[in-house]
């Protein structure tokens, strides 16, 4: 009992060191699209506004490429903010699935459907972080893999449980028959999930879907939910 406690407290450290090395990656790439990237596409709209001496064709041609750096710019600081832990944190889950769900919507990738029930309350920090990742994990194997053209996104806010769902209406899938690829991408949802206190309840089949649901008892306490994280990602 005592190796096999040592083994499952082993797990549990390992694989928050390795959620915490992501955040810390997940930092440097937020970092780096904010401070060069979309500077460098700044400077380059900008000398496009200076340059004088054209036709009208040439000008279109011109006010159309700002246009599109623009977006680019824009559409970077959105991917920018949602890599980001300052980010999340300040603006909660509710706030930061509201933001990713319209910028799909936007996209036109997915027509995405936002669900809220009861009044919401804080989880915690850390506990919404990982189920923010979550949502990203699910929500990119939905883009990838599914087929969808529909996702229905539903927050569940009650005393006693918080439950987020994701449902879609693509191919579906039989788990045993996934490649390594997609199998790992439920793996880690089931792994992030273990780490905060809550369940991953995956169920799909061909033709009819998946449906991907954490549960979570916000009366329970966690080692990751606790305190806090161990680098702030400053």
């Amino acid at each position: 009992m005592e190796r096999e406690s040592l083994q499952a407290n082993f797990r549990q450290e390992f694989l928050k060191a390795r959620l915490e090395i992501q955040e810390q990656t997940f930092a440097h790439v937020s970092r780096e699209i904010h401070d060069n990237i979309t500077q460098v596409l700044s400077f380059v709209k900008l000398n496009l506004a200076m340059m004088g001496g054209t036709n009208a064709e040439q000008q279109a041609k011109i006010s159309e490429n700002r246009d599109l750096i623009a977006q680019v710019i824009t559409d970077l600081r959105d991917l920018s903010k949602s890599l980001s832990f300052e980010n999340i944190t300040k603006q909660g889950l509710v706030k930061t699935i509201e933001i990713e769900t319209r910028r799909i919507n936007k996209s036109g990738l997915l027509n995405s459907t936002l669900l809220i029930e009861g009044d919401s309350y804080p989880l915690g920090e850390q506990r919404e972080l990982v189920l923010f990742r979550i949502f990203q994990e699910a929500l990119n194997n939905t883009l990838k893999h599914s087929g969808a053209k529909d996702l229905t996104i539903a927050l569940q806010y009650i005393p006693e449980m918080f439950t987020l769902t994701l449902e879609d209406n693509g191919t579906g899938f039989l788990r045993d028959n996934l490649d390594d690829f997609m199998g790992a991408g439920l793996k880690n949802i089931e792994n992030r999930a273990s780490l905060i206190g809550a369940v991953a309840t995956i169920n799909s089949e061909p033709g009819n879907g998946c449906s991907i649901k954490i549960s979570l008892n916000p009366l329970e306490q966690r080692l990751y939910a606790d305190g806090n994280h161990q680098d702030h990602i400053g």
